[in-house]
């Protein structure tokens, strides 16, 4: 057991010392042999925060949670796409031919067909996003929900609680290339 040493040291500009404490911590094993520090990461158990983890009741409790808000994504998304339509479909009826304007004030075209095109675009991609959970809810009928479809393995279930419809794990979604 290490002792701690009291320590006297100049404070900067006071011209005064003050006492310090200083406890040596029992060192890891994260050396080379030229005594440069390496970072020691401990070992990370796939299995117990996998999709596949735990008991079958707990796994089931997992999945069914996850479904649920797959299910509520789901409607959200869904309503999103319906009320994005109807509002560039009423833009599109708004409009008349002749409507366009080139001064200074209304930019260089129709504001209205632009803001028609962006809903159409927020559209599109709210039922992308519906048909990627359709998959995950697919998925989780097959009983593969929880494993990457590129490698196989387990999605970790952090990944996949804040990503409910992840179809791959980070590893492959990143294209399996380190950050260095």
């Amino acid at each position: 057991m290490t002792t701690p040493k009291t320590t006297k040291s100049k404070t900067a500009g006071s011209g005064g010392t003050k006492a310090t404490s200083k406890t040596k911590a029992p060192r890891a094993a994260a050396s080379t042999a030229r005594g440069r520090k390496v970072a020691v990461v401990p070992p990370v158990d796939e299995e117990p925060s996998g999709v596949d983890g735990g008991d079958a009741e707990e796994f089931d409790r997992f999945v069914e949670a996850q479904r649920l808000a797959l299910l509520g994504e789901r409607e959200a998304y869904t309503r999103s796409a319906r009320s994005l339509r109807a509002e560039a479909e009423e833009l599109a009826q708004d409009r008349e031919p002749g409507d366009v304007q080139f001064d200074e004030e209304s930019g260089e075209g129709d504001s209205m067909n632009v803001e028609r095109e962006r809903d159409l675009a927020l559209s599109a991609q709210a039922l992308a996003s519906v048909e990627e959970i359709d998959r995950a809810l697919a998925r989780i009928e097959q009983g593969t929900y929880g494993r990457c479809e590129k490698c196989g393995e387990l999605i970790p279930r952090e990944r996949l609680r804040a990503l409910p419809h992840a179809s791959l794990c980070v590893r492959c979604k990143s294209g399996g290339l380190s950050r260095r």
